[in-house]
C-alpha cells in the first residue's frame, strides 16, 4: 500500500506538472512580469512561497486554488511507484481484458461499415463542400442527408450483455446456484456500498435538511428555505470558490444560478484562448469529413429531433459533438480510464507506428447527444457549452461507457443497483427475476444515459446538481432503485418483462428528490 505522505508528494508533483502546461501558468507568468509589486525581484521570485502574498493581493490565489481543486477532483489517488502504468487505468487485469475485447468489437463494427459502404474513415472535404458547411454552420439541423445505410455501432443492450458475461477468473463462481452466486445479472465480486454507507456519504440529502426539488415547491413559503439558499448561492459565486460551490450544490442549484455554479465547479471560465481553441476545432470540422460525422448526424436525427424537450437544440448538438470528435485534448482522460483510444493508420502505411493516429479521439457511438442536450438549457454560447460538456465527459460520463472497477463505473453502478434491490426489496427482486424481467434489463438504459431523455428536464438538472456536488455517479444507481421501490406495488402484479417495462415506461412525472430521500432515509435498515 502507498504511504500517505508519499502519495501526497506524488499528487502534488503531478498537479504542478499539469498546471505548468496550462493557460493559467502562462497567465501567472505574464501577471508577475507586469506587477509593480514584483518589479524589484528576479522573474523566478513569483514562484517562491514568499510570493503567495502577491497571489492574494491580485486575486490569483482563488484561481490557483480552483485549478488545484479541479485536478484533485479529476485524477485518482496515485498508485504505488512500483505498480505498472496500466494499474492507474484499471487495477484488475480481467477488467482491462474485457474492455480491450469490447473496444475490438466496436472497431470491427466500424471497419465493417467502412468496407460495406466504401467510405474512408476520414477524408478532406472538397472546397465547395467546406464553403457550404461554413455557411450553414448555425443551421445544420435543416440538412437532410441520406443516412439509411448507416447503423448504430452498438446499443445499450449489447453493452449490458458484455457486462453480464464478466467473470473474475480468480473467484470460484460456477454456473450452478450457490451462496457465492449473485442473483442478479452482474457476477463480479466488487465492493459496493449499503444503505448506511450511502446515508453517510449523502448526508446533505437528509430529511431534516432543506432541498431544492422539495422545499421550493409552491406549497412551501420561499422565506422558509429558498430565499436564504439563493442568498448563499450568490455569496458563493461572489467568492469564486470551487470547493464551496461543490458543497453548496448538494442541496440543489437555484435555476438562475445553476449555469454559473456548474462552470465554477468545473473551473470553466471561457477565456479568449478557450474560444480560439473552439474555433480551431470548428475549422477542423469544416476541413475534414469523418465517418463518425454521419453516425453523429443519425444519432441527433433519431434522438433529439423527435424529443419534445431537445429538438430546439439540434444545431447546438451538431456543433458540440462534431467538434468533440476532433478534440485531441480529451485524450488525457485515457490516463485514468480503463479504455484505450483506437488507432488508425494513414492509407498505405498500415502497421507503421510513426503514421498512426487516434481515430477518432473520443466518441462512444451510443446516444452521445443525451449527455449534451440538457446542458443546452443552461449555456447558449457554443464555446462555453462545448467546454462544459467536455469537462462533464472527462469527469463523469466516460465512466458510463467503459468497463472498469471504479465505484462510479457502470459495472459498479449496476451491481450497486441490484444489491440495493435484493437487500431492501427482496420480494420484488425475486418476483421480477422469476418472470424473466431482471430489473437491470430495464434500469440499465437509465443509468448508462444518466437518466437523460427519461426524466423531465428540471428534475434531470436537480439530479445532475448532486452528481457534481458529490463528484460521484453512485446516485444514479440509488435513484434507479428508488424508482423500482416507488412502483413496487404495480410491479408485483406484472407477469412478463413487457408488462414490467410498461409500468416503468414513463418517468417524466417523477420527482427526483422525494424519491431519493425516501429510499435513503426512510428505509428501515
Amino acid at each position: 500500500m502507498l504511504d500517505p505522505d508519499r502519495g501526497l508528494s506524488l499528487t502534488i508533483a503531478r498537479i504542478v506538472q499539469r498546471l505548468k502546461g496550462s493557460s493559467l501558468h502562462s497567465q501567472l507568468e505574464r501577471q508577475a512580469r507586469v506587477s509593480p509589486d514584483l518589479a524589484p525581484y528576479p522573474q523566478y521570485y513569483f514562484l517562491k512561497l514568499s510570493s503567495w502574498y502577491f497571489f492574494i493581493l491580485t486575486g490569483w490565489e482563488k484561481k490557483l486554488q480552483n485549478a488545484v481543486y479541479s485536478q484533485l477532483n479529476v485524477f485518482p489517488w496515485p498508485c504505488h511507484p512500483a505498480a505498472p502504468p496500466e494499474h492507474m487505468k484499471e487495477p484488475l487485469a480481467y477488467m482491462r481484458k474485457a474492455q480491450g475485447s469490447w473496444e475490438k468489437r466496436i472497431l470491427k463494427s466500424l471497419n465493417s461499415m467502412c468496407t460495406e459502404l466504401s467510405i474512408p474513415l476520414a477524408q478532406k472535404r472538397p472546397a465547395s463542400e467546406q464553403k457550404e458547411l461554413l455557411n450553414k454552420w448555425n443551421e445544420m439541423g435543416t440538412d437532410e442527408p441520406d443516412l439509411s445505410l448507416f447503423r448504430p455501432v452498438y446499443a445499450p443492450k449489447d453493452f449490458l450483455e458484455v457486462l453480464m458475461n464478466l467473470r473474475n477468473p480468480n473467484y470460484e463462481n460456477g454456473d450452478q446456484p450457490s451462496f457465492r452466486n449473485h442473483l442478479g445479472l452482474i457476477q463480479v465480486p466488487l465492493k459496493v456500498k449499503d444503505i448506511p454507507e450511502l446515508k453517510e456519504d449523502f448526508t446533505e440529502l437528509g430529511l431534516n435538511i432543506g432541498q431544492l426539488g422539495i422545499d421550493d415547491s409552491a406549497q412551501v413559503p420561499p422565506e422558509f428555505f429558498e430565499n436564504e439558499h439563493v442568498r448563499v448561492g450568490q455569496k458563493v459565486l461572489a467568492e469564486q470558490d470551487s470547493a464551496a460551490a461543490q458543497q453548496y450544490v448538494r442541496q440543489g442549484c437555484p435555476t438562475a444560478l445553476r449555469a454559473d455554479l456548474w462552470a465554477l465547479i468545473l473551473n470553466i471560465s471561457n477565456q479568449p484562448e478557450d474560444i480560439l481553441y473552439y474555433e480551431q476545432l470548428k475549422s477542423n470540422v469544416i476541413q475534414h469529413d469523418l465517418l463518425v460525422d454521419s453516425l453523429i448526424y443519425k444519432d441527433v436525427k433519431l434522438t433529439a429531433s423527435n424529443d419534445d424537450y431537445y429538438f430546439v437544440f439540434e444545431d447546438y448538438l451538431y456543433q458540440v459533438l462534431l467538434c468533440f470528435s476532433r478534440d485531441t485534448s480529451v485524450l488525457e482522460h485515457f490516463t485514468y480510464s480503463s479504455a484505450t483510444p483506437p488507432k488508425s493508420y494513414i492509407r498505405g502505411k498500415l502497421g507503421m507506428e510513426e503514421y498512426a493516429v487516434f481515430y477518432p479521439p473520443n466518441v462512444n457511438y451510443n446516444s452521445f447527444i443525451l449527455s449534451v442536450a440538457p446542458l443546452c438549457f443552461l449555456y447558449h454560447e457554443p464555446s462555453k457549452l462545448y467546454q462544459i460538456f467536455r469537462e462533464m465527459y472527462v469527469r463523469f460520463f466516460f465512466r458510463l461507457h467503459s468497463i472498469s472497477s471504479h465505484p462510479s463505473g457502470i459495472v459498479s453502478l449496476c451491481l450497486l443497483f441490484e444489491t440495493l434491490l435484493q437487500t431492501h426489496l427482496p420480494q420484488l427482486f425475486y418476483h421480477l427475476r422469476e418472470i424473466g424481467a431482471q430489473p437491470l434489463r430495464i434500469s440499465f438504459k437509465w443509468m448508462v444515459r444518466a437518466f437523460s431523455g427519461y426524466l423531465a428536464t428540471d428534475q434531470l438538472l436537480l439530479l445532475w446538481d448532486r452528481i457534481l456536488g458529490y463528484n460521484s455517479l453512485e446516485i444514479l444507481a440509488v435513484l434507479a432503485a428508488a424508482v423500482f421501490a416507488f412502483r413496487a406495488v404495480n410491479l408485483m402484479e406484472v407477469t412478463s418483462l413487457a408488462a414490467a417495462e410498461a409500468v416503468l415506461a414513463d418517468l417524466s412525472t417523477l420527482k427526483v428528490m422525494p424519491l431519493l430521500q425516501i429510499f435513503l432515509f426512510a428505509t428501515v435498515t
